[in-house]
């Protein structure tokens, strides 16, 4: 089986259309749209009898309201006005509003069009409603007619509705539970390789097509020859990570656990120093630090949480400490796990093989051997050894929560840190498979999971992902089989090298960039689909809220009589390979997970660590309806990304995240806040217009669709900022946590308390939204000037 590297040869790759690029000189005033034609009365009558139709069969739709016009003779006004310009009410679609956007009751549109020259200087209102009138009346006759020959016909569903069902149904947790078993054996043997392999020959057996591995040679960070440990020089006191003794360092007798307790890409060393806590290490933690030692090496003792590990260590580097032992405090954690005396993984990696920064790590790629990416050592440990360090007292189990700083009494605290991590070229695989699109083979559609594993013999971190993507690609190729095919080319991704900082996707996604840039559409995470037994919780991109919400809602627990909560659905940072499409290349992502209660409300950013799981897949789920549900979510989001004519993307979703983002009374940016109510204008204006007119089967063209996918695909790319604070991402549209209610950068222009880089982080957001309101309005401007669209 020889290598295939990157997009396989066979499968068709059309450039993209950039025609939507075009944009008017000078386009700084009012949009205008294009001039509207004498058409036939009866397609007028049809055309509205259709849009009412829409407003009165979706809940909530807006009034839709005629107002007369004045006839205004030929000629200029004689008040100076311009004739050309009248103010258009948009008729905005509820989808698009997500429940947790809503709009204000009392808002009135300013987006105005002007008038066609050709349509003032024609009629009057007059003879205008006189012929739609009559229009009508022929219209009602012909209703009337055919609704008396056929008078128990209804309107059939749309043709893939029974497709998606069967698809669906298809779906159960008895296939699921056969997948797992399966690949339990499998996790048994060693290597990645192994593994790939396996899900390779499942996925070629299924029938994908040009399915392919592959490889690159990384730079790893591995345990060494023995574990981490932390000696307490005034009790002699040697520990390991997870707070056990030392003892002689018996390598048989020490848990493989313990090796894997460590920080990837950390400095490694013996470092000697004085133990500080600085709790979850923000500025203002930071600030109550004594600085009474700064000629001693300073060693922090770090809450995990709030932020992204990376960048509060970039703060303590600053800051002038050289160490770092992080740790979990116990009230933090979900009230159903036992933890605290659980030591835990974790990798210092934003992403990629860090021996080729922004690179792909091909054959013939200059290295950088980058054994450490900070100064600092880093060692994650148990909150019961924290505990024991800040107050000397041992870890109790069934303990009441308390959280844990050091007493005012506490003297000073000297410790020695070994860390003994090593380097390694290791080769990773990833698994790429295809189901090709028929219409738009050009356009991809990426379903991402894993098969790499941070312990070794644990497979729950991974099989449960594998076996609802087996299934999945099972359920689809069987209706591919029978003559189905999809609109969208699917992209089915299993990668390696993921829990050392998700490099098997940066790797393949740097090497085939350009590709993906122009025809990557969406991306569909199972990197860890079961978490805890807990609720059902989404996390995805401003663009695809309302979709997601509504799949998310039909998996909604609730009985009669009891007040139903709504859908967890989130725009935060979170863990996995979808995080370089939507961090570098501001593709639309979603995923659905179920955590345990109170993951997410507690503090951000826990998943960063990787602890020991015990458990295995069925034990998470013995009868896999947790797996089942996530499965159907996930396979009926494919769907619809896959064969949707027009893409879901909502931009009104977006622009109302970023007024939302900019409304917590702390901006003063009047300029701001008026850029973010036009494009909140322009969107409502483009959703109204060209999005509902092209879902109507009638006037679908597949040109101006095109066009208008290229649009929309391409709006949350106008968020990427070029330089985030370490940890950030690039798209500042994506926050810290789930209850965040202001853009990501702001966050640390506060925290380095400095007026410029606030004034900077704000221009950044400015032209962010500057660009995306270009980017539709030269959509709309497109649409108007479209030849095809003519009468």
């Amino acid at each position: 089986m020889g290598e295939v590297r990157g997009f396989n040869s066979n499968t068709e790759l059309q450039g993209s259309s950039m025609a939507y690029r075009k944009v008017r000189a000078g386009h700084g005033g009012p949009l205008h749209s294009r001039a509207l034609e004498n058409v036939e009365l009866q397609a007028t009558a049809l055309e509205l009898e259709w849009d009412m139709e829409k407003e009165l069969e979706e809940p909530g739709g807006d009034r839709f309201q005629l107002e007369a016009s004045v006839c205004h003779p030929v000629g200029n006004s004689s008040d100076g006005g311009d004739p050309d310009m009248e103010p258009i009410q948009p008729s905005i679609s509820p989808r698009g509003r997500f429940e947790r956007l809503e709009e204000d009751p009392d808002y009135m549109t300013h987006f105005t069009r002007p008038l066609p020259k050709s349509q003032w200087r024609t009629f009057c209102p007059l003879a205008r409603y006189a012929l739609l009138g009559a229009g009508l009346f022929i219209l009602g006759l012909i209703l009337g007619r055919y609704t008396h020959a056929t008078p128990n016909q209804t309107s059939s569903p749309p043709p893939d509705n029974d497709l998606y069902q069967k698809i669906l149904q298809d779906i159960t947790a008895e296939k699921i539970q056969s997948h797992i078993r399966a690949l339990n054996a499998v996790s048994t043997e060693d290597g990645e390789l192994s593994r790939a392999l396996y899900l390779f020959r499942q996925w070629t057996d299924l029938g994908l097509t040009n399915v392919y591995l592959a490889n690159y040679s990384v730079l790893l960070s591995l345990p060494g020859s023995s574990p981490g440990t932390i000696t307490d020089k005034a009790s002699k006191k040697c520990y390991l990570p997870d707070g056990n003794a030392c003892n002689t360092l018996n390598l048989e007798t020490i848990s493989s656990d313990q090796f894997f307790s460590f920080a990837a890409y950390s400095a490694t060393g013996i470092l000697e120093g004085e133990m500080i806590d600085v709790q979850y290490g923000s500025t203002r933690d930071l600030s109550q630090v004594n600085t009474s030692n700064q000629g001693t090496n300073r060693i922090a003792l770090l809450k995990l949480g709030q932020a992204p590990l990376i960048y509060k260590l970039s703060l303590l580097a600053d800051a002038g400490f050289v160490g770092v032992l992080t740790y979990v405090d116990p009230c933090d954690l979900p009230s159903q796990q036992s933890q605290e005396d659980k030591a835990f993984g974790i990798t210092l990696n934003p992403g990629g093989d860090p021996s080729t920064p922004m690179d792909p790590s091909i054959s013939g790629s200059y290295r950088e051997l980058r054994k450490n990416l900070t100064s600092l050592f880093v060692q994650p440990i148990a909150a019961s050894l924290a505990r024991e360090l800040l107050s000397g007292l041992p870890f109790e189990r069934g303990s009441p929560c308390t959280r844990l700083s050091m007493s005012a009494t506490s003297g000073r605290r000297n410790i020695t840190l070994k860390i003994g991590t090593k380097a390694e070229y290791k080769t990773i695989y990833n698994v790429i498979g295809y189901l090709k699109g028929a219409t738009n083979p050009d356009r991809y559609v990426l379903v991402g999971g894993r098969h790499g594993r941070w312990y070794q013999g644990n497979g729950a971190e991974w099989i449960g992902g594998a076996a609802v993507m087996t299934q999945i690609i099972a359920s689809l190729t069987m209706q591919a089989k029978q003559g189905w095919q999809p609109d969208r080319t699917t992209l089915f991704c299993s990668w390696g090298g993921s829990e050392f900082g998700n490099i098997g996707s940066f790797e393949w996604g740097e090497e085939n960039r350009v590709v993906l840039q122009s025809s990557a559409v969406a991306y569909v995470s199972l990197h860890h689909p079961v978490r805890g037994k807990g609720v059902l919780q989404s996390v995805t991109s401003p663009s695809l809220l309302q979709l997601i919400s509504d799949i998310h809602k039909k998996f909604l627990n609730c009985s009669r009589g009891v007040s139903c909560p709504g859908p967890r659905i989130s725009s935060m940072q979170t863990l996995g390979d979808g995080t370089f499409f939507a961090n570098q290349l501001a593709v639309p992502t979603a995923e659905f997970a179920f955590q345990d209660t109170g993951t997410a409300e507690k503090t951000s950013f826990l998943h960063e660590a990787l602890f020991p799981d015990d458990s295995s897949a069925e034990l998470l789920d013995p009868f896999s309806g947790l797996y089942e549900t996530v499965a159907k979510a996930t396979g009926e989001t494919i769907l619809h990304l896959v064969s949707d004519p027009v893409l879901p993307f909502y931009p009104l979703d977006v622009a109302l995240d970023v007024q939302n983002k900019l409304n917590d009374g702390k901006m003063g940016a009047d300029e701001l806040l008026a850029k973010a109510a036009s494009l909140r204008e322009s969107s409502a204006f483009f959703q109204s217009e060209m999005m509902r007119p092209a879902n109507d089967p009638k006037e679908r063209d597949p040109s101006h669709v095109r066009m208008l996918n290229d649009v929309l695909q391409n709006l949350e790319r106008s968020f990427i900022i070029a330089n985030p604070p370490p940890g950030f991402y690039r798209n500042i549209l994506y926050g810290l946590d789930a209850r965040a209610v202001q853009f990501s950068i702001l966050k640390n222009a506060d925290d380095v308390q400095s007026p410029s880089k606030f004034n900077q982080s704000l221009s950044l957001i400015l032209n962010a939204i500057n660009s995306a309101e270009t980017l539709i309005r030269s959509g709309l401007d497109l649409f108007e000037n479209d030849p095809n669209r003519a009468s």
